[in-house]
């Protein structure tokens, strides 16, 4: 259900807070070439560290999408873009170089002292068949990949957003059966080797508030480690308004020992979409807007961030016209900012 970077995205070189740091294949994916897509630049630098210590890619989509637009001299779109280009979003680590990809984005976030926002997807049979359909080949192999990543992190500040939908899918029947048992040891085992990192944080995905009521996924999410992570994460890639998020997740904190819990308010400005079919609702739909921006100044206590943890701009697959889940898709990109205020 969630757009991944995929096992095809490209590697680049990419400076990063003045320094040239590998980030392999996380800078650009699909979308256009290098130069269709104007290179690096726009002069994107990171926000205030005191309401937002978390880093801004200089060198993502949104940010050579401004450069595009400029030397294009299409300023106008260049400052629509600029909205998404200038926050902090999470970086999916892919499955081909989980290392090199989690080194390159938190030694950049460091060299900026600010936290980096990593969003791990590769569980196998993820997205049952879907548009993100793919992950580990097995669970040995999951586990490898895990240990990658950690080794990439080491002890530099980050924030993991852990599989999404993989409880939910779960709960709701999409994923067999016969895989649940594996699936809720390497989520705790991810967990647990992530918290012994010395500065990562870990917020296990818990599904949306268009969902179900909380009841339903509460044992499952205590099943799966909720309880040595930080908290979880809600309305990952979705749509639903903060508010409701909010109110969402409080009902389920309180199911879970008062977990915390970090927001997605990346694409949830016009709330979710009603029109069409409702199992498709999810998947780029028209007239939505940005939200509020990421930052740790939230509207209650047991909120840790509003992240923006889907990228905006990035197709949620081949629906309505768009790419490939994960590619970069300008004319959506600008809708969304154009439609924020």
């Amino acid at each position: 259900m969630y757009g991944t970077r995929g096992a095809g995205a490209r590697v680049a070189t990419a400076a990063a807070v003045g320094a040239a740091l590998l980030l392999a294949g996380c800078s650009s994916s699909g979308g256009g070439s290098e130069d269709e897509k104007g290179g690096s630049g726009g002069g994107i630098t990171q926000q205030p560290k005191a309401s937002d210590p978390f880093w801004v890619n200089p060198d993502g989509n949104a940010a050579r999408q401004v450069t595009a637009y400029e030397k294009a001299g299409r300023s106008a779109e260049a400052e629509q873009i600029r909205k998404i280009a200038e926050q902090p979003t999470g970086e999916w680590i892919g499955p081909e170089k989980p290392e090199a990809e989690a080194r390159g984005f938190t030694e950049a976030a460091e060299k900026a002292d600010r936290t980096a926002i990593l969003v791990l997807y590769d569980i196998p049979h993820r997205d049952c068949g879907q548009f993100s359909q793919g992950g580990a080949a097995d669970g040995n192999a999951y586990r490898a990949w895990i240990e990658d990543v950690a080794r990439g992190i080491g002890d530099r500040h980050t924030t993991v957003v852990l599989e999404p939908d993989a409880v939910l899918h779960m709960v709701d029947g999409c994923t067999p059966d016969q895989f649940h048992e594996e699936r809720y040891d390497l989520l705790k085992g991810a967990i647990t080797k992530l918290k012994s990192l010395r500065n990562t944080k870990v917020y296990l995905d818990a599904g949306n508030a268009g969902w179900q009521h909380p009841d339903g996924i509460f044992q499952p999410l205590k099943q799966a480690g909720v309880d040595q992570a930080d908290g979880f994460a809600v309305n990952v890639a979705n749509f639903y308004s903060t508010e409701d998020s909010i109110a969402y997740g409080k009902q389920l904190s309180a199911k879970v020992g008062g977990k915390h819990f970090v927001v997605d308010t990346s694409r949830n400005g016009n709330g979710p979409y009603t029109d069409g079919d409702p199992q498709q609702r999810w998947c780029n739909p028209p007239g939505r807007a940005l939200g509020e921006r990421p930052t740790t100044r939230t509207a209650d206590p047991l909120v840790d961030a509003y992240l923006w943890v889907k990228r905006p701009g990035e197709s949620d697959g081949t629906c309505k016209g768009g790419p490939k889940a994960g590619q970069w898709w300008a004319d959506y990109a600008l809708k969304l900012a154009a439609a924020s205020k």
